[in-house]
């Protein structure tokens, strides 16, 4: 039994392997036309995930796409989302596991990104503006976002919509990221906030705090200095 059971073994992992091959998209089998643009040696692994709106998104060459990822342009299939790209992908990323990509209006990734498993990237969010109307019925707001060169994000990090993020920069993984990021920066956290950043002098290093200084106003009392600025700030008389 032990025998037959190795034989059927062997003979499932080599049917399942040929099946991935046969399954991955390449820009030399008919599911590849359907992108705008499959750069020559990109790859989509088997099984895919949630694929639609092809027309509106490029991968560059030699990127590699992992099982169960879904990249979608626009709400559904067949819906005509104009001349421009929705969803960009550079040259020689790599695409995490069962990520997803949802494009609604600009979503740009640099060359040479890699990703952990279960990354979230959007352009898109809900709104609440109307407490009436059921969030999931009202209108959501678009805002691009932009990936940079060379960047690191790492398991299970949100990208938001609105969110740039610089060249070389590392997104730790599960942070909720949103907003504009310089290059060579460490994101961590929910929200995300940079916790290290690169300078020439110093390397990689925690960034620099202000410091609030108090000085005597009238006996007493105080007012907060800005630490960077040396002037004094108005002093929050909210809570007495």
């Amino acid at each position: 039994m032990s025998i037959l059971r190795r034989a059927a073994g062997r003979l499932i992992h080599r049917g399942w392997a040929y099946l991935k091959e046969l399954g991955a998209v390449s820009p030399h089998n008919p599911a590849g036309y359907r992108f705008r643009n499959l750069g020559e040696g990109a790859c989509l692994s088997f099984p895919v995930g949630a694929i639609f709106g092809e027309e509106w998104i490029e991968i560059g060459p030699y990127t590699l796409v992992g099982e169960r990822v879904s990249i979608s342009a626009g709400m559904g299939p067949g819906v005509d989302l104009g001349p421009e790209t929705i969803v960009r992908i550079g040259r020689g990323c790599s695409i995490g596991r069962g990520s997803h990509i949802v494009g609604h209006q600009s979503i740009v990734i640099g060359s040479d990104v890699f990703t952990g498993p279960y990354v979230y990237i959007t352009d898109q969010n809900h709104v609440y503006d109307d407490p009436e109307l059921p969030i999931g019925r009202q209108w959501p707001r678009n805002n691009p976002v932009e990936i940079g060169d060379g960047c690191w994000l790492g398991a299970g990090a949100i990208i938001l919509p609105g969110t740039r993020i610089g060249r070389q920069s590392v997104v730790a993984g599960g942070a909720v990221v949103r907003g504009e990021f310089p290059d060579h920066c460490v994101i961590a956290g929910v929200p995300g906030r940079i916790v290290r950043t690169f300078t020439p002098e110093r390397g990689w290093h925690a960034p620099e705090r202000k410091e609030t200084v108090l000085v005597p106003v009238t006996p007493g009392r105080a007012r907060p200095l800005d630490g960077a600025t040396g002037e004094p700030r108005e002093a929050d008389c909210s809570r007495r």
